[in-house]
């Protein structure tokens, strides 16, 4: 409910097109209005904006604020709205993958708690761009695969096929929704070996987990999730498209995306938030998506929320940026949780491949001394996935983006409510504080950097207390 409220309330502000608006909103009413274009990117989050539109436009209400910069007269609030609807269950998403992999409630809790005070989701979710649906189908399809391998025979089939469609639709969105496949691949692979190499400790790769269970899923189960329904599914969502831009067709249509992708070039000469794919994980370089500073308050736009008259000059920001403390501590989660995973495999060497739980600092200091071994093939998972999402970005020569990092922010998010929760519930005193004392400071901090998530005045210098980097202006 958080979530919803807070994508919903002003949805309207800001009588434009904010940042990628002015592709998506226009991609989305060339599809209503007939008209070709070209895109760069597959075209499901415009289908997706387009029908959002065409609800909106029908409805009696979000109407108060129009304009004509997409090529039709819309409401603001009608190309927003089904992105901030979309946005509000990501959390809930998250939670469930939580719940799912471990069965506990305050796991889930935490998760979805911690993934509904992040900034950067919340600021794609209030404006028609297309990030945010890579995440939402990309979760979806972890969410259905994990259930998949908690089910048998016919439940296990339609969510397969369930999940092999998000793969499809994730990918039809952008490329790099590909991410979320190869996470699920490299796993299966690690899987298959753990199996091969400890066959004659059999009883060691238990069912506890159902990260271990891919290794019950058939080749004819495997080709259909992860090649041939999310290829049919990818390849079905372009029809539409193709319909109203018949030519080049689908192959040179996608060469001529390659093409595009590839001569875009890098820097700031490029784009001025241009950023580097290693500066993500500590949020280097944020992206201004609207920025006003209003010094006459006569002329202020009436979409704006109203500020005191003697405070001016008063700026009026959107910052595309994370939770600073939500993303740092969820980054040192990963650097943790991979040393604690290869002192494991070291073990698991050492012991020629029984894994064991007797490992030595860090993991004592960290109060894992006897994790069960499914909460290894947890972290595993969760490892995998963020590193998935976020590596194949260093071979890419173009211009990129801190957003292009959120495919990976929802595992790393999910690591850190693994440590947390593990903290809050530890018999050490000070692991219970310093669980509960995260948890504070990341809402505190929501909190402190929420009126440039939604847009709201600030005074110059309440707006520079903000930006801790220069580097963020």
């Amino acid at each position: 409910m958080i979530s919803l409220i807070l994508r919903f309330w002003g949805l309207s502000r800001f009588n434009t097109l904010v940042f990628d608006e002015i592709y998506y909103a226009k991609f989305g009413n060339n599809y209503l209005t007939q008209t070709p274009f070209f895109n760069a990117h597959p075209p499901l989050s415009q289908y997706l904006i387009a029908i959002g539109i065409w609800i909106g436009y029908h409805l009696p209400f979000g109407q108060e604020t129009v304009n004509d910069l997409a090529g039709s007269t819309l409401s603001t609030w009608s190309y927003r709205w089904l992105n901030a609807l979309t946005g509000s269950f990501i959390p809930l998403l998250l939670g469930a993958i939580a719940y799912q992999l471990t069965h506990r409630y305050r796991y889930c809790l935490i998760a979805t708690l911690l993934m509904a005070v992040e900034g950067l989701f919340l600021v794609e979710s209030r404006y028609a761009l297309s990030n945010i649906h890579i995440v939402f189908f990309g979760l979806l399809a972890h969410l259905l695969l994990i259930l998949a391998l908690n089910k048998a025979g016919k439940q296990r089939w339609i969510y397969l096929i369930l999940s092999g469609i998000s793969f499809g639709a994730t990918v039809a969105v952008k490329w790099n929704g590909l991410g979320f496949l190869l996470g699920i691949d490299v796993i299966i692979i690690i899987v298959w070996i753990v199996q091969r190499f400890t066959s004659s400790n059999s009883s060691h790769l238990t069912t506890q987990s159902p990260i271990q269970r891919f290794i019950t899923l058939t080749p004819l189960q495997l080709l259909s999730t992860l090649v041939i329904l999310p290829t049919f599914v990818y390849l079905l969502i372009w029809i539409p498209h193709l319909q109203l831009n018949p030519n080049p067709g689908l192959w040179k249509l996608h060469q001529q995306i390659i093409t595009f992708h590839r001569n875009l070039g890098d820097g700031t000469a490029i784009h001025p938030y241009c950023s580097k794919w290693y500066t993500w994980p500590l949020m280097i370089r944020p992206i201004s998506y609207f920025f006003e500073k209003v010094e006459n308050l006569q002329q202020i736009d009436p979409s704006l929320p109203p500020t005191d008259p003697l405070s001016v000059p008063i700026i009026y920001a959107v910052h595309g940026m994370g939770n600073p403390f939500l993303w740092w501590l969820s980054t040192l989660a990963l650097l943790v949780s991979l040393g604690v995973l290869t002192a494991q495999i070291g073990v698991w060497f050492h012991t020629k491949g029984r894994l064991l739980q007797s490992i030595s600092w860090p993991q004592n200091f960290l109060d894992v001394r006897h994790l069960p071994i499914a909460e290894y093939w947890i972290l595993f998972y969760l490892c995998v996935n963020a590193v998935a999402n976020w590596l194949p970005w260093a071979i890419v020569s173009r211009c990129t983006f801190i957003y292009h990092y959120m495919n990976t922010m929802g595992f790393t998010i999910l690591l850190l409510a693994w440590w947390i929760e593990r903290w809050l519930y530890s018999y050490r005193n000070d692991l219970r504080g310093l669980g509960l004392s995260l948890i504070v400071l990341i809402i505190l901090a929501f909190l402190f950097w929420l009126p440039i998530y939604l847009g709201l005045p600030l005074t110059m210098p309440w707006w520079q207390l903000r930006m801790w980097l220069p580097s963020w202006i």
